[in-house]
């Protein structure tokens, strides 16, 4: 994968990721840190960020880290009114409120909010499970208008095609885990309406349930010419 110089992608598992942009800004995806099993230990402590995305309601992208991460970074969470909401709530103050199909600027990067098909709902202190909102995917446009894609958990869906005509990702992250999201055979149909050349797999091997595997993805787009599919380990840094 050829990432533009200042560039940086580290895979923190699951569907957990940091991105590093070429203006000095961390932006962290969805981060499950220290209760991810696939997540190493020494990245459950995070010193800083600048901007948070969350992509929908579950324990494993929302619950778990995220008002920790940002209490300590000072960080600005990106997410649906609702989900702002239920963290406003635990004392979180730092937002950007959006919805699908809107574009922000904020921090000199533009973040794009799109469709994705999941459920969500968010665990309250008391075990309660309470409404989140709808689950979403982003286009992080980095200052030098490299996009990047995240598809968040989400089924395939025929409007993949909308988003690479529209926003044309140099890199997509999709989820391959089955079950709970698409498995292999799905992802590789959404990888051809998005026209992407560079796949990073996600959402998969974090608890046995999640069956599909990146070798199940290769077989499944070997009809895909120039198609890179990039599997980062737990904890390991792509940078341009």
């Amino acid at each position: 994968m050829n990432l533009p110089k200042g560039l940086s992608i580290t895979y923190l598992g699951h569907a957990s990721f940091k991105i590093g942009t070429p203006g000095g800004k961390l932006v962290f995806i969805d981060p499950w840190l220290a209760g991810n099993p696939r997540c190493p230990a020494e990245h459950h402590r995070q010193d800083r960020a600048d901007l948070i995305l969350i992509t929908h309601g579950h324990f494993d992208h929302l619950t778990a880290d995220v008002v920790p991460l940002a209490r300590a970074t000072g960080a600005t969470v990106v997410a649906m009114p609702e989900v702002c909401a239920f963290l406003s709530r635990q004392g979180l103050e730092r937002f950007e409120q959006m919805n699908k199909g809107g574009t922000i600027s904020v921090q000199g990067l533009r973040v794009t909010m799109t469709n994705a098909f999941h459920s969500s709902g968010a665990q309250a202190e008391d075990g309660s499970v309470v409404y989140a909102g709808d689950p979403a995917g982003y286009i992080l446009e980095t200052e030098d208008g490299f996009r990047l894609y995240h598809a968040g958990d989400t089924c395939v869906f025929g409007d993949m095609r909308l988003i690479g005509e529209l926003y044309r990702p140099h890199v997509a992250m999709l989820p391959i885990g089955d079950r709970f999201t698409m498995g292999p055979v799905e992802a590789a149909y959404a990888i051809q309406l998005l026209g992407v050349k560079c796949v990073i797999p996600m959402h998969y091997a974090t608890f046995p349930l999640l069956t599909g595997t990146p070798e199940a993805l290769r077989e499944a787009t070997r009809d895909i010419e120039g198609l890179e599919i990039v599997v980062m380990e737990p904890g390991q840094t792509l940078a341009g």
